[in-house]
């Protein structure tokens, strides 16, 4: 008895366990779910049809024996009214008895009948619904998956523009663009450095000076220049 108990409650946890997993690959492809729910759907559908032509077999059976026996009861109160006509007493309580049976059958016949009819159209009511469900389920699952695809191609696409910024081709171009910025900060401190060097500074000072020389010269010259026209004019 305990064996059974443990046998089951591990038939029931592998059972848990398949459907854990049958679960999580349903979520990964859920085209798989989808069609199960169909194929479960269809499956249902054609046993109910079964169940329905089975159904509608029946209805037809008890029409069938509906009909004949009005026919039979019309025959049987023709028969009567003759046996009545021509004093038949004998043949005429046979007749009677025949009519009042099936009198009773087609009660009984006539409740059947509506209620083989009902049936009927009940379980042609559930077929319907159940296809009408089917075609729903697949549009469902069309659509669905259409958008299922659409989430996962703009997901792939955002997950590509929130990793641009690494990617190798950028990172290269950053590169280059640190090496520029290096090349010119070379060149600007290689000038400062030159234009800070003494031997620099004293070249330029010496050219100040002989420009300064120079003017004083100049000026020198303007002004024996000058002397030098004016002294004739005094003479006279």
């Amino acid at each position: 008895m305990a064996n059974n108990a443990i046998f089951a409650r591990l038939s029931n946890l592998w059972t848990g366990f398949i459907s854990l997993w049958v679960s999580d690959i349903e979520k990964e492809h859920p085209e798989i779910a989808y069609q199960n729910a169909i194929a479960s759907m269809i499956q249902k559908y054609t046993q109910l049809k079964a169940a329905t032509g089975a159904i509608i077999a029946r209805r037809q059976d008890i029409t069938a024996r509906l009909e004949t026996a009005e026919r039979e009861l019309a025959s049987v109160s023709a028969d009567l009214e003759t046996a009545l006509a021509t004093n038949q007493d004998d043949l005429a309580v046979v007749l009677i008895q025949k009519k009042n049976a099936l009198d009773t059958a087609l009660a009984e016949l006539h409740a059947d009948a509506t209620q083989a009819t009902a049936d009927a159209d009940n379980a042609k009511d559930s077929l319907m619904q159940v296809k009408t469900e089917i075609d729903k389920l697949k549009a469902e699952k069309d659509r669905m998956l259409a958008q299922m695809h659409s989430a996962q191609a703009r997901i792939k696409i955002q997950g590509q523009l929130d990793g641009l910024s690494v990617d190798a081709e950028v990172q290269a171009l950053g590169a280059v663009r640190d090496h520029i910025k290096s090349q010119v900060a070379q060149a600007s401190l290689g000038s400062e450095l030159h234009n800070s060097d003494l031997d620099v500074r004293l070249t330029k000072l010496r050219q100040s000076s002989a420009s300064v020389t120079a003017k004083a010269q100049l000026d020198a010259m303007k002004q024996a220049r000058a002397a030098a026209q004016a002294a004739p004019t005094k003479n006279l």
